[in-house]
């Protein structure tokens, strides 16, 4: 499949927490250890790949109860307005 052309860059779901937790991912943006150290070198297809994993990382934490002190990481397009 042809890759779609995207008018933004994905930006990185940092927040600045930066500590894993026991199972490698990261506190702050529940991406794992290698995909925090290989998002400069991501197409923008891999990006959105990472951020939908996040987001179910996020989901299943939910779901099990725990606590996350952030929003949920999305694959969001900045706003044009």
């Amino acid at each position: 499949m042809p890759e779609q052309l995207e008018f933004f860059s994905i930006a990185s779901p940092c927040r600045g927490v930066c500590q894993s937790d026991a199972r490698g991912f990261c506190r702050g943006c529940l991406r794992s250890r290698q995909e925090r150290f290989d998002w400069t070198g991501m197409n923008d297809s891999q990006k959105r790949d990472v951020l939908r994993l996040c987001h179910q990382r996020y989901l299943r934490l939910m779901r099990a109860g725990k606590n996350f002190p952030h929003e949920p990481v999305g694959p969001e397009q900045p706003s044009l307005f």
